[in-house]
This record gives structure tokens, sequence and C-alpha cells, in this order.
């Protein structure tokens, strides 16, 4: 494994195949996070944290720290157990933190659970994400510094389109409520990760 990321020549922990070589699921998922995908969601995501920040931080400064507090356990513990342990990525022995693009460097504590979120993991995940990311427009929104609300918000629905666009509808986590994979490309993951695929039929029954 490499010290960054995964092998991308070696299968993964799910897989049923020997060898990547030649794999047609690779070419329209990512089943290997690689450096160029953490910088584009690094880039994506320092300007809305950035800006964010200043405009809690500008508001009071103990609102900021908690601000920063719910952060970090919601993206190093929370939304670890809830959306990423469904991941085919998390499921590998190796790892002792994840080597994604999205929660790069967070620590592998909970166990491995293939399958889709429950409600109440869905309703966590989105609670979490909505409190981070609506707490600076309402602090702009105080301030009355509505040029920089405007700007906040739009650089957050932007952020999101564009992982949507370019790194959720590639993305193996199928768990996640924001995957955009086609059916066709899932069912081509499943048929090579027949462990993943027995999970998610348990669930349909």
């Amino acid at each position: 494994m490499n010290k960054l990321f995964l092998d991308p020549k070696q299968p993964l922990h799910t897989c049923k195949e020997e060898k990547c070589d030649g794999c047609p699921v690779s070419e329209k998922l990512v089943c290997h996070f690689n450096g160029k995908q953490l910088t584009w969601f690094l880039l994506l995501a320092f300007p809305i944290f950035g800006l964010g920040g200043y405009g809690i931080f500008t508001f009071n400064v103990w609102i900021f720290a908690a601000w920063i507090a719910m952060i970090l356990l919601y993206f190093l513990l929370i939304e670890i157990r809830v959306m990423c342990s469904h991941c085919s990525h998390y499921a590998e022995p190796e790892l002792t933190s994840l080597k994604c693009w999205a929660n790069y460097g967070a620590p592998k504590l909970w166990k491995y659970r293939p399958g889709p979120m429950s409600f109440m993991e869905k309703f966590i995940f989105f609670a979490g994400l909505i409190i981070i990311f609506s707490a600076p427009a309402a602090a702009f929104g105080l301030q009355e510094r509505f040029w920089f609300m405007g700007i906040y918000i739009f650089a957050v629905i932007l952020g999101f389109a564009f992982l949507h666009i370019f790194l959720c509808k590639h993305c193996m986590n199928f768990a996640c409520p924001m995957n955009a994979v086609k059916k066709k490309d899932r069912e081509d993951f499943f048929d090579k990760n027949p462990g993943v695929k027995d999970a998610w039929e348990e669930n349909d029954e």
C-alpha cells in the first residue's frame, strides 16, 4: 500500500478480482483515491470554510470556537460513523485512517458496515451539514453583511455542485445520500464486490 493512498493496482479487499488491469468498473468509478482528487476537494472546501470562518469569527469568537469544534467532531467522528463506515474503502484491513478525498486522514474507529445508511444515519448526516454550513450565513445576516452572506451562499452551492458533477458521480460509496453513480455502473461494481452486493440486497428485503 502506498503511504499516502491505496495501491491503484491492487484490488479492493471487497473485490473478487485478482488484478485491476483492464477492469471496466475502474473506468467509470473511483475505486482508488489519489492526490489529484484530494487537491480538487481541498480547493473547493478551503474557500468555503475560510469565508465562513471569517464570518463567524467577526461575529463572536466563542461561537467561532464552538463552530470549529463542531466541524472536527462531525467530520472526524460522526460522519465517519454514519456514512463512511458503509464504504468499501473503509473495509481495507491495512487502513488505520481514511485515504479518500472527502475525509482524508480521519481515524478509522468504527467497524465496517456494508449496505445503505439507515433513516437515522441520514438524518444525522444532513443535520450536521446544515448546522455547519448555515451557521456562517446566519452570522453574516446578523451582522447585516448581506453581500458577504450572498457570496458565501453562492460558494457553498457552487462547491456542492462541483462535488456532485466531478466526484460524487464516480464515488463507490453508494450509501452516501449525495452519491450520483448511475444504476448500471453501480450494478457492475456489485458484480465485482459480491459481499457488498449481498449487504445491499439484504436491506432491500
